[in-house]
């Protein structure tokens, strides 16, 4: 079989592939991997699609499964050598421990994203190994469509009913990493792509220290996007520094223009947008991108929670009694600032109360359009009754409950009547086993009376609490790591020298035995053999 390096498609003895129009006469330049590399003795490498001063990712095959994949080469710029043909990566003594601090927190990083492969939104990593002197991450790949490309074909900018559906699952992507740790810190739309059941996809994952100055890693940030903090050396980067790339990303949307960079903005905080724009969008959207957009810290969005209510308005008689409240502050201050427009003091409070008793009788309508005391009537006998109600007969919100979450996902994906949310709390459950639906809200049988797609927030099973450990001895160091991950354990492993258990065979656990038993998500050390000690001294002659 003869691959395409440029989109791994079968082309014979062609030399330009007739799919893509790459020429296979080519080569990969150092110190990117040679095109052809075989790494695990299953994944072809192909040509580099992307290089950050992190790594680079190049498209591949899989022999094994037959898929085409993309795969991440640790590749940390100004620590390492190789050389034109070379696969093994060479570190100079004076960089070796930043090199291996790095290393390690690329493949926690990716470890912890690839335990939440239920977000819609991430990628999904299939493998993480190392080799060659460095680490590498085995990622889904998709017929996407650019973000910025989508925007463009939507006449340049997103209405709020279409851009909604897709940044939500966005959001509770990034609140579940943020809740292990970790973050993107680099969401733009350089780094989404919409799928082809039109759901959002995050790419360009890095650590974070390759997400803000001052580390051993040249930075890459996104002008626009990247918030005003990322520019200061080793600024301690969290959810707030995430709300303001992922605002700019959705402000790009609804607009179709990018604000301004966060240095400049430093200067001129003013995001420029069009009347036009204003008009068409709903007030508290608005609100709500130019609070995640603020270049003061103190005064953004601080959470993911406070954004998603932020951007889901509810017409409520409370929320209605705030915004008098908050108007009724605002003229005073104005007054006290003598910006009345030419109007005297008294025009003012005369405006001001007509506007109150305007939003009060709004008020009063929505309180009687929720009519609390609905079905209450006096009956002859002078006893209070209800009325019956009329049976719904239209749509309700469909049953999650019992099915497993990632068909549920699958389902929502096709339909435009309804979407799920997952909660990512931990949630364990005697009676549905892992990865099943054990709560949704809305219930089901809800009434759905507005038109457009529900939102379902879910509860997942991770199944029993306690798990109990199985036999893992004589058995290989990886299947035992797999097979333990399956059971909802953190593996860590410990090498000693045994002469009577192979290499890389697993001895025994360090702290427990086959049948204890221990909570899901516990993190359980195995001792494993690392072969007879080899006599390193010479033999006297």
């Amino acid at each position: 079989m003869s691959l395409c390096m440029g989109c791994m498609r079968e082309i014979g003895d062609n030399v330009k592939c007739p799919s893509c129009g790459f020429d296979n006469s080519q080569k990969q330049q150092a110190p990117f991997l040679p095109y052809g590399t075989v790494l695990q003795g299953r994944y072809i490498v192909g040509s580099l699609v992307e290089n950050n001063g992190e790594s680079a990712r190049y498209i591949s095959f899989d022999k094994q499964t037959g898929d085409v994949v993309i795969i991440c080469e640790f590749l940390p710029m100004g620590l390492f050598s190789r050389e034109n043909g070379d696969l093994n990566i060479n570190v100079r003594f004076e960089n070796d421990e930043a090199f291996r601090k790095l290393k390690s927190d690329f493949i926690a990083y990716f470890r912890t994203i690839a335990e939440l492969k239920d977000f819609s939104a991430l990628i999904k990593i299939y493998n993480i190994f190392q080799e060659n002197n460095t680490a590498y991450v085995v990622e889904e790949n998709q017929d996407l469509i650019p973000f910025e490309e989508y925007v463009s074909r939507s006449n340049g900018s997103l209405e709020w009913d279409i851009a909604r559906p897709l940044f939500m699952p966005v959001i509770s992507a990034l609140e579940a990493l943020h809740r292990r740790g970790i973050g993107h810190y680099a969401i733009s739309p350089k780094n989404m792509y919409v799928t082809a059941y039109g759901k959002i996809k995050i790419s360009g994952f890095a650590t974070e220290n390759e997400r803000k100055r001052g580390t051993y890693l040249k930075s890459q940030l996104y002008s626009g996007c990247a918030a005003p903090e990322q520019y200061e050396n080793n600024f301690p980067l969290d959810s707030i520094t995430e709300i303001y790339g992922l605002s700019a990303t959705m402000f790009y949307a609804l607009t179709g223009n990018l604000p301004a960079n966060a240095k400049d903005r430093l200067k001129d905080s003013r995001l420029l947008m069009s009347t036009s724009t204003v008009k068409r969008l709903p007030p508290h959207v608005v609100t709500a991108i130019a609070n995640g957009l603020q270049v003061k810290r103190e005064n953004r969005i601080t959470d993911f929670d406070d954004l998603r209510s932020q951007l889901s308005v509810s017409h409520t008689a409370q929320a209605i009694q705030e915004e008098i409240s908050r108007t009724a502050n605002m003229n005073v201050k104005k007054s006290d600032m003598n910006v009345n427009n030419g109007l005297s003091h008294k025009s003012v409070a005369i405006i001001a109360s007509a506007v109150t008793v305007v939003v009060l009788g709004v008020v009063l309508v929505l309180l009687l359009m929720q009519n609390p005391f609905s079905g209450l009537f006096k009956t002859n006998n002078n006893t209070v009754a209800t009325t019956e109600t009329a049976k719904w007969t239209g749509p309700t919100v469909p049953n999650l409950v019992g099915q497993e979450y990632d068909s549920a996902v699958k389902d929502a994906e096709n339909s435009d009547s309804f979407a799920v949310y997952r909660d990512t709390s931990e949630n364990y459950s005697d009676d549905y086993a892992e990865g099943v639906i054990m709560e949704q809200f809305p219930k089901a049988g809800s009434k759905v009376e507005a038109a457009g797609e529900i939102s379902i927030s879910v509860k997942v099973s991770k199944g029993q609490l306690m798990r109990e450990l199985p036999n893992i001895e004589d058995k290989s160091v990886n299947n035992v790591a797999k097979d333990l991950a399956d059971l909802g354990f953190v593996v860590e492993a410990e090498y000693q020298y045994n002469s009577k258990v192979d290499k890389d065979i697993v001895i025994e656990y360090k702290d427990y035995k086959a049948g204890d038993k221990l909570e899901g998500g516990s993190t359980v050390t195995i001792i494993v053999s690392k072969g007879e000690v080899k006599d390193t001294q010479p033999s006297n002659q």
